[in-house]
């Protein structure tokens, strides 16, 4: 089992900035692949950011290129999501995702097997 630990959220004006962190715990060697997805009120949930182990390779939504970034830290086994020049339709519960395999679809959420609990990241105007 993986667990998966999110925080850095909370309320921000709209062109600012937050970071967001995921601490992983137990088999942190089933976190390949590592995923940031969020849910905005009547809304499905939809992926952001990912990061593969294996290759470091990076993937973002489009709504979020240019002003999101994801990176991970495999010694401290954790994996962040900068987001910067935020905006209101950024607002929405942000989930941290992990699978072990590189070669599922990243983009989907049938790609992970494991999921964090939630932040909350409110942008007001």
């Amino acid at each position: 089992q993986v667990q998966l630990v999110e925080s850095g959220g909370g309320l921000v004006q709209a062109g600012g900035s937050l970071r967001l962190s995921c601490a992983t715990s137990g088999r942190t060697f089933s976190t390949n692949t590592m995923g940031w997805f969020r849910q905005a009120p009547g809304k499905e949930r939809e992926f952001v950011a990912a990061v593969r182990r294996s290759a470091g390779n990076t993937y973002y939504a489009d709504s979020v290129k240019g002003r999101f970034t994801i990176s991970r830290d495999n010694a401290q086994n954790t994996v962040y999501l900068q987001m910067n020049s935020l905006k209101p339709d950024d607002t929405a519960v942000y989930y941290c995702a992990a699978d072990p395999s590189p070669y599922r679809d990243l983009y989907s959420l049938g790609g992970y097997t494991y999921w964090g609990q939630g932040t909350q990241v409110t942008v007001s105007s």
